[in-house]
Formats: structure tokens, sequence, C-alpha cells
């Protein structure tokens, strides 16, 4: 029976088939609900093999299992004969089952061997087994026989038969030697399929006297042994014929080929080809055994086609072709190459592929309802073709009782019009030489109400985008028509995306959220109908959104590998590390958090393939990172970039009006992510565009955007850090929108005409994204307000306003634009007031008085134009008046005409500015949005007088030295009768201090005036102003300076820097100005003279002038020639007379120029000398290097004191060693043939001379001429500084030729450049 398919509760498959009037068989399931009370004839469920090898020390079980309701009865027959198990003591059935145990303890396993056949009945049928034969395994023993000791020639080709007994099942061979070590076998020496071990070409090494063969026989776990056998290798050439012919050996032993070099031949099998069988699904074994010299090597090609690779293997070192799963396309002729470096050898095995009965379709159990038609197919294949027969209940079909209803052809059995006691078990044997095959299939004849299999209320999660199977598995006879429904439609299912199978499961191909909801299947028979609900829940797939990075860490730093993950919030998420797909090390160092892992001090053995695995009950995605960790090297600077743009974007959620867009953020650059800006691009109105969304936070990768009706929507993400915007994502697939009639009216609306006699209804107009579908039009409507009547309506398209003709004048309209299309209006809009076209005003304003209220400001009033004059929107109001001429005047030139705008509805306005004593004219207009109505009569006004401007000038002439002369003239505008003017002055001493204030008064009629009694040398400044009866008016200011003495009107002035005098013009004391409030008036004549200048050394310079003024506040001013700084400036005390000043801190080598200047107390500049230009010397560089610095210095310095410590310890040594010395004895032990003689002309000792004395210590200096000029005693502590005249000291150690000190001449002190040396005193001492 097939199991792959049968009935399967669980998946619920209940395939309905319609053949005609045909219908196929069901399965009865397996639920025990629906087997309660439920007939069913029996079924095999679990029989022995039909080869069945029995072990004789063990009891024999036959297995024979069933299953039928009611539970059937088991009976067997043995070869061919019922088999009465009750009578044989040594046979149990046992209980409810058929299988048999046989007990053979005491008996021989051979009495029970045979066929066996197990019958398994029921009130609706009898079902049997297969044909069981019981065969006990044997393992006879290896037959008596004597193996004589072969010998062979090296080099010839050897077979040691094996020949094992016969026994079942057959025995496996093996050869091993006398220590039950296996021989060792390869290209030369190997073992065939029949135990035989063959020797392509044996070696002196193969010589041995325990080549046995073994045989293991598994059912009985024992193993047979046959005698050894014996093989000796001779070598001919070594032994001589004589020897040969001592043995008496038959020429069986020897072998006639020679024993050199030669080309392969087959061994096994022989001939040139060779046929063998196979049957389909078994193992094809090839083998060919070639021997030669050298050993050849063997090969394997098909001529009819390629080797099946899949299914084929070589063995026994390629000698053996092995074909697994043998298939027809197997046969033909397979070509088996031998070849050595001497030629070649082939052989041909012809395979042919027979088969046993094997199914095409094995027949099923068939659940027919009454008065229903059946089929029955049995249908196989083999090689030869089988024979196909049937059997009911056991009986062959030919001799059981004949059913009209029944129809026997060939392979199948046709059952029409079946009947309730038509149930029975049908047996089909189709059988070849090869083997058999036996099938039970029932007919049950049932009816029954349709039943659901399915559990209630079961909860089905899939993942978006996924096919989600809902079950609905159901058992009814007749077979029950299975329909959906989902949540309250009453539409049956069975269209895009769903798709209902022959089995009742319903399968939405690719699930969405909006197919979650609650279903409903309905099972349905002409014998009643059954539900069941089930419930679908859409979830969304789980994503890593930041995947893992790979990874270059310096040794002993922190890895971090991030894993962030979006998963449907209903869902349980599991995270899982892996390191080189095996579990994390177990150590501290690894730290897992929520989205990230992190390897504190990584070392070396941390390097790897990291991979992050987040798991939900329904689904799972995964990434993977490597780690590569480096030795520490100097930290990089952290470079901060703008984001990389997001990736992955993805649409879900999807519904009419919004959808949920996600996407993967991309790499930071060390710069968090602040937000992501969702752009949509609208391809229907306005491709190419891109709009602004909406914003999210940087931390989300999810966005839920509420879109338009009728709108081809493509999106796209950028991400912004604190550097800026990353590029673009790439945009998402296309999303439409249904249409839908408008969500929105026109804005902007407007009621205005532009002619007296229309009305322009104007409006924005709805962009595309707005208009929510096709056929945009506007629909205007309009109304006079005032008047009842009703609307009037027009409707336009691509506009965006719309003209009404015939209009009254400025009447108030109430107008509305509603927008529709082709799938509605839009809502209800709102009602906008407009009004009509204006025209000008017809008349002027009324009644215009006037009202002055002062000399520059008058008030006017007049009565407003009425509403219906004004033909339009009152703007205001506007006056227009001019100055005809001062009162001064009979007549005078009219002046400019001023405008005064006032808006509103006003009847008064103020017109302020005017100028006093004067005679003015107005008049005014009404103004509305068409222009400016006639001008109403002009109306003259007079302004009475005011207090008059400042004096045209003051000025100041013939300075004296206690006198001034002004001059003045009479304001530009009087504003008035002048009545005279104010002069008021005071004196202002060098501190800025002013005096006391003396004031006088003139007549309108006068313009000049000398004041006497004034302060010689002295400042003074004045105030002035005119008068009418209104009062005084502005004050003008001067200042000017009483002269010091005439002899100063003569000097000249210094030109320092031309380098000459010349006499200048002499300088006005007065100077004018009429805007600032005060004027400096220098004194006559130069202010400085004599200035000069002089350089003090490298970095100062003295300037030096004579300056005669009475203002104290006196600066030196320098900056560096052609410099753009700004001068420095230093105070100096301002008396008069000569004055020095040192200038400090100068740049040597630099250039400056320098003034000197007065200022007054406002810092400004009152007197200046021409400037200098004076250059500072170069700085002095000085060669001189200092000594003391020096390396070398301080190295000799540290010698000398060296050498002098050693020194004073040497004579410290020399004094304190104790006793009496005369020179004899000094003598006496310094005899040396080399003694110099004293000198005679400078009456000196000749000294000691000793080889080693002469030798300088190392680093000491030596003459040129390699020789050490000696001139005084080593032992002489004169030249220490201890002798004078000779002299004895306290112990009488030295005489007196030793105490004088020796003379050198001039010459001689020039021979030599070393002076009595502590060196050599030390030599002396040593």
């Amino acid at each position: 029976m097939d199991r792959k398919r049968k009935w399967v509760l669980s998946s619920g498959a209940l395939l309905v088939i319609f053949l005609g009037h045909m219908t196929t068989a069901l399965e009865v399931p397996l639920d025990p609900k629906v087997l309660e009370g439920l007939p069913q004839p029996p079924t095999i469920t679990h029989q022995s093999p039909k080869d069945f090898i029995i072990d004789p020390r063990e009891n024999i079980l036959i297995y024979c299992e069933a299953k039928g309701k009611p539970h059937p009865s088991f009976s067997w027959t043995r070869n061919g004969t019922h088999f009465d198990v009750e009578k044989d003591s040594k046979v149990l059935m046992k209980p409810s089952s058929g299988t048999l145990v046989i007990d053979i303890s005491g008996e021989k396993a051979e009495a029970y061997e045979g066929v066996y056949q197990c019958t398994a009945r029921n009130e609706r049928g009898t079902a049997v087994s297969n044909n069981i034969i019981i065969r006990q395994s044997r393992s006879p023993l290896w037959s008596k026989e004597r193996n004589e000791a072969i010998m062979v020639q090296v080099g010839v080709s050897l077979v040691l038969r094996c020949r094992p007994p016969a026994g079942l099942p057959p025995p496996i061979i093996f050869w091993m030697d006398n220590n039950f070590q296996r021989l060792p076998q390869n290209t030369r020496v190997s073992q065939a399929l029949n135990g035989d071990l063959y020797f392509s070409n044996v070696l002196l090494d193969d010589t041995r006297n325990d080549y046995i063969c073994y045989a293991r026989f598994p059912h009985t776990q024992t193993i047979q042994q046959k005698q050894p056998i014996t093989v000796k290798v001779l070598d001919m050439d070594a032994i001589n014929e004589t020897v040969a012919a001592m043995y008496n050996y038959t020429n069986d032993l020897f072998v006639d080929s020679p024993s050199g070099e030669r080309r392969p031949s087959f061994m096994a099998p022989l001939g040139k080809s060779s046929t063998q069988m196979a049957l389909r699904g078994g193992v094809l074994e090839l083998e060919c055994i070639a021997e030669g010299l050298p050993t050849p090597e063997v090969s394997w090609y098909k001529e009819s086609g390629d080797l099946p690779s899949s299914r084929m293997s070589f063995h026994n070192f390629q000698k053996t072709l092995k074909i697994a799963d043998v298939m027809e396309a197997d046969a033909g002729d397979y070509r088996c190459t031998a070849k050595n470096s001497l030629g070649s050898a082939h052989h041909i095995i012809k395979v042919n592929v027979k088969a046993a009965p094997f199914w095409i379709s094995a027949p099923r159990n068939l659940i027919l309802a009454p008065m229903e038609t059946g089929i029955l197919t049995c249908r196989v294949n083999g090689d030869p073709k089988p024979k196909i027969t049937w059997s009911v209940n056991g009986v062959p079909i030919e001799n059981s009782p004949k059913d009209v209803s029944r129809k026997v052809e060939d392979d199948t059995v046709i059952l029409s019009d079946v009947q309730t006691g038509s149930s029975a078990v049908y047996q089909c044997n189709a059988s070849n030489e090869f083997g058999y095959l036996l099938a039970n299939a029932f007919v049950n004849v049932l009816a029954e109400a349709p039943r659901v299999l399915t559990p209630p209320n079961n909860v089905y999660q899939v993942i978006t985008n996924n096919p989600a199977l809902l079950d609905c598995a159901s058992f009814g006879s007749p077979i029950p028509t299975i329909t959906w429904f989902k949540d309250s439609q009453t539409s049956i299912l069975n269209r895009d995306p769903y798709m209902i199978h022959n089995n009742g499961t319903l399968e939405i191909n690719v699930a969405q959220p909006l197919n979650s909801g609650k279903y409903t299947c309905i099972a349905s028979n002409n014998l009643g109908t059954k539900e069941n609900h089930v419930y679908l829940e859409v979830k969304e797939p789980t994503r890593i959104l930041a995947q893992p990075e790979y990874m270059v860490v310096q040794r002993n730093r922190k890895a971090v590998f991030e894993c962030k993950v979006k998963h449907d919030p209903t869902l349980i998420p599991t995270m899982t590390w892996l390191k080189d797909n095996g579990e994390l090390p177990d150590d501290e160092r690894f730290v897992v958090d929520t989205d990230s892992l992190t390897i504190k001090d990584v070392t070396e053995e941390d390097e790897g393939t990291y991979t992050c695995v987040m798991n939900t009950t329904l689904d799972q995605d995964s990434a993977s990172a490597m780690l590569t960790v480096v030795e520490a090297t100097p930290t990089p600077a952290i470079v901060y970039e703008e984001p990389d743009p997001p990736t992955d974007l993805e649409l879900t959620d999807q519904r009419d009006r919004s959808v949920q867009l996600t996407w993967i953020p991309g790499d930071e650059h060390n710069s968090p992510t602040q937000k992501f800006l969702v752009q949509y691009e609208d391809l229907l109105h306005q491709a190419g565009v891109w709009h602004n969304l909406t914003e999210v936070e940087g931390t989300k990768t999810t966005a839920h955007l509420d879109l338009s009706p009728y709108v081809y929507y493509s999106f796209r993400v950028l991400a912004m850090n604190h550097v800026g915007h990353s590029q673009p994502s790439q945009p998402s697939r296309q999303y439409r929108t249904n249409p839908a009639a408008p969500a929105e009216n026109p804005t902007d609306v407007q009621g205005v005409g532009t002619e007296h006699n229309n009305l322009v209804i104007s409006w924005k107009e709805l962009t595309g994204l707005q208009s929510n579908g096709p056929g945009l039009q506007y629909k205007v409507n309009w109304r006079q307000k005032v008047v009842e009547e009703d609307w009037s309506s027009e409707t336009v398209a691509n506009a965006s306003k719309y003209v009404v003709s015939g209009t009254p004048t400025f009447v108030p309209y109430e107008v509305k634009v509603q927008a529709v299309n082709d799938y509605g209006n839009g809502p209800a809009p709102e009602t906008v007031v407009g009004y009509s076209g204006e025209d000008v005003p017809m008349s002027a304003p009324e009644s215009v008085q006037v009202l002055v209220q002062n000399g520059t400001l008058a008030e006017v009033h007049w009565e407003p134009v009425l509403t219906p004059m004004v033909r339009g929107g009152l703007q205001g109001y506007k006056v227009t008046y001019w100055r005809e001429r001062s009162l001064h005047q009979a007549e005078g030139q009219q002046g400019e005409q001023q405008v005064l705008a006032f808006s509103g509805n006003r009847s008064e306005g103020r017109l302020p500015g005017l100028q006093p004593y004067s005679l003015y004219t107005l008049n005014i207009r009404v103004v509305n949005g068409k222009g400016e109505g006639p001008p109403s009569p002009n109306q003259n006004f007079e302004t009475p007088e005011g207090i008059p401007g400042p004096p045209s000038f003051l000025r100041i002439k013939n300075p004296n030295m206690d006198s001034l002369t002004l001059e003045w003239g009479p304001p530009q505008d009087n504003n008035g009768r002048l009545t005279g003017y104010t002069l008021k002055y005071q004196p202002v001493n060098n501190s800025n201090e002013l005096g006391p204030m003396e004031e006088m008064t003139f007549p309108a009629n006068e313009t000049t005036i000398t004041l006497a009694n004034l302060k010689y040398s002295t400042r003074y400044k004045f105030y002035f102003n005119a008068k009418t009866i209104k009062g005084s008016g502005p004050t003008i200011t001067e200042e000017a300076v009483t002269i010091m003495d005439e002899a100063f009107i003569q000097q000249p002035i210094v030109d320092v820097v031309k380098g000459h005098t010349e006499p200048h013009h002499p300088i006005s004391p007065i100077t004018q100005s009429l805007r600032p409030p005060f004027h400096k008036v220098g004194p006559i004549g130069p202010a400085f003279t004599n200035v000069n200048s002089s350089v003090v050394g490298e970095e100062g310079a003295v300037i030096s002038w004579e300056y005669f003024g009475p203002d104290k506040n006196v600066y030196v001013e320098y900056i560096v020639e052609n410099s753009k700084e700004d001068w420095t400036k230093e105070f100096v005390n301002g008396s008069s007379g000569s004055q020095t000043y040192l200038i400090k801190g100068l740049k040597p080598g630099t250039s400056y120029r320098v003034r000197v200047v007065v200022k007054d107390h406002s810092e400004a500049t009152i007197h200046s000398t021409e400037e200098l230009v004076i250059t500072l010397p170069e700085a002095m560089k000085s060669n001189q290097v200092d000594l003391a610095t020096q390396g070398w210095f301080i190295g000799l310095m540290c010698a000398i004191a060296l050498l002098i410590l050693v020194l004073l310890i040497v004579c410290f040594i020399k004094r304190n060693k104790g006793g009496k010395y005369p020179v004899k004895e000094k003598e006496d032990a310094h005899q040396d043939p080399e003694i110099q003689p004293m000198k005679e002309d400078d009456g000196t000792f000749g000294e000691y001379s000793d080889t080693e004395d002469h030798k300088p210590l190392k680093g000491s200096r030596t003459p040129s001429n390699g020789t050490v000029k000696r001139d005084d005693s080593d032992d002489s502590l004169v030249d220490y500084g201890e002798g004078g005249d000779g002299q004895f000291n306290e112990d009488g150690s030295f005489i007196g030729q030793y105490s004088g000190k020796k003379e050198k001449d001039t010459h001689e002190g020039n021979e030599s450049s070393e002076a009595p040396s502590p060196v050599n005193a030390m030599n002396s001492f040593v």
C-alpha cells in the first residue's frame, strides 16, 4: 500500500476527483471519534517480510497485525493448507492479534520451515498477508582439505581460492594471518567479490605460510576458517636447474609465462566479454581484475552513455564498479580497461536489467455511498511483464459469488451502483519470475453525514507575503462539498487571491494583513451540513534592519556588533549569536545585549564569523560579519560624514488611504541619525517632482503614511545627521490608490469686479494630488445678497476664475465654488461675500471747514459723501493743500502741493508741518477702489506767527588782543515779525572749562557788533539767536581766540621733513561751521617750531620741539612707514616752550613716521607738526661664543680637576711613607745605563731615564718626534709648589740638590708642549 498517499488527519486531505460517474477511494480517518460506531473492513497494518530467515537459537516471531470495525479475527495457512494453531502446543497467537510466537526450545527449527499466510476477517470482508517464507539460517563447516605449498616465480600472477561453504544467508569473506591481522591489500593484491585473493604479480615479500580465508555468518555470528595456504616465491635467476629438479615439482607449480615485465591481461572475468543481469532497484557490482607487470591500473567506461555519477562508486582499488538503485537506463555495455606502461587490455560486460513487479498505482480503499460508482486500479510494471490476478476476501475473483455490479478489466475493477451489502476486501496480485506484489483494498459502502475533522477555532499565523493554508478536513459519505466564507461576507471565497483545493483546504497564495480575520468552512452532502470556524493572523516579517558589519579591531580593544531587528510586536523574538556557526565561547568577555554583541579585550582567538539569528515562532532572519584582530596602532581621527542612504524600502499594511513604509538605515559615519525625511513622487500628476511627506525620529525605521486617492505613489527616504543630508534612497515600488470624490474644495475664493458691470469669481485650483480622481471640474455658484433670488451656477474645468457680466455697480454677491470629479462632488462649499465692479465717485465732500490750531497745525472738517455716490468700496479721503505765500509778502510763489490721505469713513483730519505766518489753500476728494472723485471747492486759511528760524550766519573777524568783531544775517524763515537778537558768550580755559556767561541784545535791524575788553590769548564761545513776539528761535554757536602777541605773526614755520624753512602766510584765526555746535580757532602763527629728531640706540628715538599755544593736550604720535595700522599715541606734558620726548620700544632696522599734535577736549586734532621720518639702525649681530657654555671646555675643566685630585692623593701618600732616604740610595736603586749626566750649561741634575716613565698615559699627548722631553726629576716636589731654596724638611729626607728649581731657557720651553706633569709623578710612584 502506498503510504505516501494515505489519508492523513493533520493535512485534512479529502481529495475529490470526478471521472464521469465514478468516485475515487476515500480512506476512513484514524480519529477515534470518527471511528466510533463506523464499520470498516479489515486492513493489514503490519506483517513479517516475505523472506524471513530465522535464528535457530531464538523463538520464531511471525507478525500479522490488522485493524477494522469490528475488530478482525485471524487465521493462518502453512504451505497452502490451514494451520491449526490450537493443536500445536509450541505455537501461540497473541491476543487481539494474528502474530504467531513459536517456541522451538527442545525442537528443531527445521520443523517449522515453510510458507505462511495470515488472514484477517470481519463481517465487512477479509484481508490476507503476503506469503511469508520461513527459513532457518545455516553456517556449515568448511570441508576437510589439504593445501600444499604453492611455489611461484617472481613477477607472475597468482590466485588463492577461498571456496567458502554455502550458508543462509551467504557469509562475509575476508583474509587474515595467524595473528588475526587482515592481510594488506592494494592495487596489486586484492580480494574478489567471490572471496578469492588475486595477485596481479607476486613479489618475494609475498612468501608466507598463513594465508587464511575466513567466512563470517551474520545470523549466527559464527566465523569459519579455511586451512592456511603457504606461498613461496622463487627467484629462478638465483636457483640453478639442478636444485629445481631436486624438489621434483610438477609443471603446475610453475608458471610457464615469463616472469619479466608484460602487458596486462584479465584474470577475472575471462575472455573479451561477459554478461551480467541486475534487478531494478537492486545493486549492480561489476568486477575486473587484471594481471601484468608493472601492476596495471583499471578504469571504467560505459559505451552507451555516461556513468550515473550520483549512484555510482568505485571499490577495491577501482577494480569494482558499484551502481546502487539500478534503473532500466543502467543497461548497456560497460568497458573496463587495464593499463600499464607496456600496453592495455579491455573487457566488455554486457548488463541486462530485469525488474520484479513494482507499483505504478496501487489500489486504494474506497468509501462509497449507496448507489455510487467506484473504481479499483492495480497498475504495475516489471520485466518480464507481470501477471495480474484479482481476489475478493481472499478467494480468486473467478471463484467468488457473481456480482452484477462488478466488472473486471485486466488491472481494473469497476463497481457500479453499489449497495450497502457490497462491502468487501479486494486483493490484487502481480507476479513474474522475479517476484510478486500483493495489495489489499477494501470497498466500504457507507451513508454518513459530513463531519469536520479540523479542530474548531484554530488560529493560523503566517508571515506577510507567504502562503496561508487554512484546513477544513472533513469526512462523509458521499464526500462532502467544501465552501469558505470570510467574516460576515455571504459570498463564497473562490476567486483571486483565494483558491480552494480538492481536499477542502483554503489557500491564500500571498497573505497580506488585510487577509486577517475569521474564516468559516462548511462541509455538506445530501445527508447534512457541518461548519467550522478558524482564524487567520498575518504577521509582519522579522527583518534585521542594522546588520553586523565587518570589523577590524585592535587587540585588547572592544568590538561591538549591532543587530537591530524589526518584528511583529505580537511575536516573541529570540536573539541568538553564533561564532563560526557554533555557540559563543563561555567567556564573560562576550556580552549579549538586546540588539548587540560586545566582545571586550579582544584577542586573536576571537577572530571569526559572528552571526546573529533572530527567531520567532513563525520565521527567522540572520546576518553575519567577520571580526579581524590586528595589532594596536595609533587611533585615527574620527571622521564625521553624512549618513548613507537607507535601503530595502518595503510597503506593508497596505490600505485604501494609508500604507506603512519600512526601511533599513545606512551607515551613520560616526554621527547618529537625527531624523528621516520621507518624500513621495506622484507619477500620475507630477512625475519627476519629489515632495516632502513626513519626518520621523532617527531611531525609527517605520513610518505610517496617510495617502490621497488617485495618486501613483513612489516613496524615498533621506537620513539626516548633524553633518547633513544623505543621498535619497532608491525609490520604493509604485503604490496606487483608488479614485474617489474630492475631499476638499478650492481655497481663496473671491468675488471682485474688474469693470463697473461685472463680477469676477476667482479661486485657487486644486492640485492633481487634491483632485482625488479624473474629470476634475469646478461648480461656480453666485447670487445677489440683498435680493432674494435663486443661485446661478456654471461648471468649468481647467480654470481658476469665472466672469459674471451685466451686474449692477458695486453690489454684494454671495459666491461659492465646489470641486467635482467623475466619482462625485466635494464637500459642501463655504459661502463668500464679494462685490461687483466699482466706478469713480460722483460727488465731492461738502461743508469743508478749517480750524487753525497754531502756526504749524490745522484741523479740517467735512461732510462724508453718501454711500450711493461713492459707487465703490470707500477707501478714504484725500486732502490736497499748498502754501500760497508768506504774510510778509503781498505776492509770492505758490509752494509745492502736499497730500494727506485719511483712510476709512472719516469726517476730519489734521494738517501738521505748516509754516507759521502763511496763507494756505486746500480741497478734499473721496477715494474708492476705482479712483478719486471730484474735488471740493478750494478753501483758504492763514497760520499765525511763530518763533523764527536760526540766523543765516555768524562770522567773527578782526581779532585783536582784547576785541573781536561779530557779523550775522537774519533768519531765512522769520515766521513772523522779528523783534531782535540775543548774544551770549563766555571764555573757555585750557582744561575746557567754561567761564561766566555774558548776554547782550540787539534790535532787528542790526547785523554787526565789536566786543571789547576781552582777555588776550583766550578762547571764547558765542551763542546767537533771533526773536519774534512768539519767542526766541534756535541758537547757533561759534568759537574764536584773541591773539597772543604781534611778534608771533611773522615767525617762520620749520619744515623738518624737507629740511629748510619758508615763510608761511598768516593763518586765519577764524574758521566757521554752521552745523557743529563748537568751532575751534587756532592761534595766529605756527604752534610748533624747531622740530627735530635723533636716534638713541637700536630701539629708541628722541623728538624735540618748541610749542606755543594755550592747549595742553600734546601728544607724540608715530607709525611704521607704509603701514595701514592706527597711529600709536603717547601723552606729553603740554607746557609751552622747548620740549623733548624719548620714544622707547621701537623695532631696530625699521622706519617710522613721527609727529607732534595738539588735541582738544573731544580728541579732535587742533595743531600738528610736519611728519618726520626716522630710521633705526639694524641690531648688532654678536659672533662671540660664550666659552663657559661650550661642551669641550666643560669636559676639559672636569679632566683638569680630576688630575689635580689624583695629584693631591699621590702627594699625600708620598709624604706619609715615613723614613729617610738619601739621594745615594735612590741612585743605587735606579742604576741604569741610560742615566743622563748633569747638564753643565744650566747646572741641573740629569734625570732618571726609564722607558716605562717615558710612556704617556692613555689619552696623553706625545710630541711629534715620538719622545717625551723630561726636564725635572719625577721625585722632586718643587714642581708641585713646595720647593724653594735647598732645605731639609722636618725629617731630613731631602737634600739640597733637589731643592733647586730648574730654570728653563726660552727655547727649551718651546720645545715641548708638556709642563711638569702629574702623570709622570704617578709613573714614578707606580
